[in-house]
């Protein structure tokens, strides 16, 4: 009895070294998509979302941009890291899904990685710095409070580390704020006039800083109210149902968007599910 006891601590502890250790273990590069978790390092992710171009309306400025962005990434020649910020629910993180289905098969892949392990951005850049494919870091809904510090990692990885970023990795990020941190009203009393011009102050520059590390801005606005019905009407055919232009749908459409505050990409595909499941 005592030696399966010490057999049972034995096992125990082995499975706690596993849970603990820190070394980054190889990853199964046959997939597309991955997670970062920290310890063990990327978790494949092994039914990633696919999402096709063209199901993405009212956004065709912020389409073209991001394709030809990542297409010049893809083919090796120079691009930016691209920072997609503005409303909610308007397709923001939908479109780097998308990306990521249109240029798979041209060798790209995507890392998704939580602010809460921004810390580890130098073990995952160490980590694909000689793979032969090109590789998207991706944070959704970033945001940082005033005293967070993990986002001097991320300004660090994008420009301002000692160590020269790779060639085959991008940050796309999405935000619901441009700064990324929040901007109050007494830090515009910092800012001064300087022979004319305006010159902010300590706090607004600090947070200025971070954003201005993404090279490519895309900005996303709250759709009016005949977009949404656009888009309403696209996944309704897509679902097989009826569309807007029969005017009791259009109402409940109309309805849907009042009860849920948004007219957004989102809410436009929950009542296009919505409408049509009830009619099966």
């Amino acid at each position: 009895m005592q030696d399966d006891l010490y057999r049972r601590a034995e096992s125990l502890i082995e499975r706690l070294e596993r849970l603990f250790d820190d070394r980054t273990q190889e990853p199964d590069w046959d997939h597309i998509a991955f997670r970062w978790r920290g310890g063990p390092g990327l978790e494949p992710v092994r039914h990633p979302h696919r999402v096709e171009l063209d199901d993405l309306l009212c956004m065709e400025a912020q389409k073209a941009e991001i394709v030809r962005n990542t297409a010049q990434f893809v083919a090796g020649r120079s691009a930016n890291n691209v920072l997609l910020w503005g409303s909610r629910g308007t397709g923001k993180s939908t479109l780097i899904k998308a990306v990521l289905n249109r240029f798979a098969a041209d060798g790209l892949r995507l890392i998704e990685v939580d602010k809460a392990h921004l810390a580890d951005l130098p073990r995952i850049v160490d980590l694909v710095y000689d793979r032969p494919e090109r590789f998207i870091l991706y944070s959704d809904d970033l945001s940082f409070e005033a005293d967070d510090p993990s986002y001097k990692s991320l300004k660090a990885t994008l420009d301002g580390s000692i160590a020269a970023p790779p060639e085959n990795l991008l940050i796309y990020a999405t935000s619901n704020r441009r700064h990324l941190l929040p901007e109050y009203m007494s830090e515009n009393r910092e800012s001064r006039v300087v022979n004319g011009e305006i010159h902010h102050g300590e706090g607004v520059e600090e947070k200025i800083s971070l954003s201005e590390r993404f090279g490519l801005w895309l900005s996303f606005y709250p759709y009016d109210q005949e977009q949404y019905l656009a888009i309403v009407d696209h996944w309704l055919r897509r679902l097989g149902g009826a569309t807007t232009g029969d005017p009791a749908v259009r109402q409940e459409a109309l309805r849907w968007a009042l009860k849920r505050g948004s007219r957004s990409g989102r809410v436009a595909w929950q009542f296009a599910r919505d409408f049509a499941g009830r009619q099966e």
